[in-house]
């Protein structure tokens, strides 16, 4: 088959039409589809430029061996798109409207920052996925799911999923678990924006957020038009005083394991914070992100178990599972119920049907319960491994926080700062660390600061394979004195 005879003024069309010959040779009943579609990408692709002449349709259809009336078809589609032009008498012609695009897909997911030793927190072990599981449950959900449940689902969730999730909660977390209250989310980040969405909605332009806390708190409650308040925080959780005088009627907290100071909110915290709730007629968003993790002793409950009317609850599994997911829950007081699930029925018209049933029965056969064992034993043993480490490495560091969650705050002597000389060293060395000071409003305040001249550290662990932990902070202290 010879190629098809372009204008001669053109040398470099008869390249383009040898694109056509797949499609010539393609099933009779997809050619002409084919041949439409591969004239198209020439044309997009810039092998046909634009005012470029085209053969006649007799000439193209005896070249590619096709009936005349096949692309007498592709031109007539193409010149209704816009891709091409033609006049009577004139001939056939690539159009000028059409600007060649090389497609391009760029990947903006946060990936590993390349350094030898990487104890940025936040970041679950990936590798502790439960793949055989998670394939057996989605084979089963596959044969078994209902036609039906395949149509879009309860802005709330499948009710198979919200049944199991409340018993699951109940049980490990203490939380009062309303199936017909929780929502199905994808992820505490969807969670945090519906709240914010309904918080903007009763008029309340402000929300209390933790300080040092989570940066993406900020953000999210102010992409619904809610301005993020920083409050300070003292040794039991956030500080009274400062939320009393700041006027919010809403506040973000982590009381199981506050993020990234590592403590505990205290009973009497507790207490004082639901009564600040009622007396304000607020309420407490509790993110609850690592509250299965817990490594000294059993968790401590939820504090929405102590009054579900103040207190909406948020969690996930991307400590637990992978955070790719995208799956969560968000277990709201029966007052915000109807606003916020008619918010997630405008936003999404609800999270994907069959992976909520393949999480149901992860629920319902034990699997998920497995996983958090068997992560709860990983990173107790990461975790035990980096204090000793420090302990080896950095003679007189304090580790504090809880024994919990998939990090530690680390204070290192005055000998390895300032913090920004330590900071450009590791970055030196190749080690990703994170300073408490990076996740503070108030830089200066004691919450993020110790004594002048002390390092404060935010290391993860739970991604670090055990061999490479006590690799990583020899690293770590060669670079500091070197």
């Amino acid at each position: 088959m010879r190629p098809p005879q372009s204008d001669p003024r053109d040398g470099s069309a008869s390249a383009a039409w040898e694109l056509l010959l797949p499609a010539a040779s393609a099933p009779a009943r997809t050619r002409g589809r084919s041949l439409q579609a591969a004239l198209r990408e020439a044309v997009r692709s810039g092998r046909l430029a634009p005012g470029t002449r085209l053969p006649s349709s007799r000439d193209l259809a005896a070249d590619l061996g096709v009936s005349r009336g096949l692309v007498t078809e592709a031109y007539e589609q193409l010149t209704a798109e816009g891709y091409l032009r033609s006049g009577r008498g004139a001939g056939t012609w690539v159009g000028a409207a059409v600007r060649a695009v090389r497609p391009r897909a760029h990947d903006l997911a946060p990936r590993a920052s390349g350094t030898r030793t990487d104890f940025v927190p936040g970041t679950p072990d990936l590798a502790l996925f439960p793949r055989a599981a998670w394939a057996a449950a989605q084979r089963a959900v596959l044969a078994e799911l209902p036609h039906q449940d395949l149509g879009y689902p309860d802005p709330r969730g499948l009710p198979r999923l919200r049944t199991a999730l409340a018993e699951l909660l109940a049980r490990r977390r203490g939380v009062v678990a309303d199936p017909e209250r929780i929502v199905i989310v994808s992820g505490v980040a969807q969670a945090t924006a519906l709240l914010g969405f309904a918080l903007h909605a009763r008029g309340l332009r402000a929300v209390g957020v933790e300080d040092p806390g989570s940066p993406q708190h900020d953000a999210l409650y102010e992409s619904a038009g809610v301005t993020a308040v920083p409050l300070p925080l003292d040794g039991e959780g956030v500080a009274l005083e400062p939320l009393r005088a700041s006027g919010v009627r809403a506040v973000v907290t982590t009381p199981a394991h506050q993020f990234p100071t590592g403590i505990a909110c205290s009973a009497e915290r507790r207490a004082a914070l639901l009564d600040w709730a009622r007396a304000a007629d607020g309420i407490v968003l509790e993110d609850d992100y690592d509250g299965d993790f817990r490594y000294d002793r059993a968790p401590v409950g939820a504090l929405q178990g102590l009054d579900p009317d103040r207190v909406a609850y948020t969690g996930s599994v991307s400590k637990s599972l992978a955070p790719g997911l995208r799956l969560g829950w968000l277990l709201v007081p029966e007052a915000w119920t109807e606003e916020v699930v008619e918010r997630k029925r405008t936003m999404d018209l609800g999270h994907p049907a069959l992976d909520q049933a393949l999480f149901a029965r992860f629920l319902e056969r034990g699997d998920y319960d497995r996983q958090l064992r068997r992560c709860q034993r990983a990173y107790r043993d990461r975790r035990d491994a980096l204090v000793t480490a420090l302990d080896a490495h950095f003679p007189g560091a304090e580790v504090s926080g809880i024994a919990a969650g998939l990090h530690v705050i680390a204070t290192l002597p005055r000998r390895y700062g300032p913090e920004e000389r330590f900071l450009a060293r590791m970055a030196e060395a190749g080690v990703a660390v994170r300073a408490l000071s990076a996740y503070t409003h108030t830089p200066a305040g004691p919450a993020a600061a110790g004594p002048a001249g002390e390092v404060r550290l935010v290391l993860g662990y739970a991604h670090v394979p055990p061999a490479r932990i006590a690799e990583g902070v020899r690293l770590m202290a060669r670079a500091a004195t070197g």
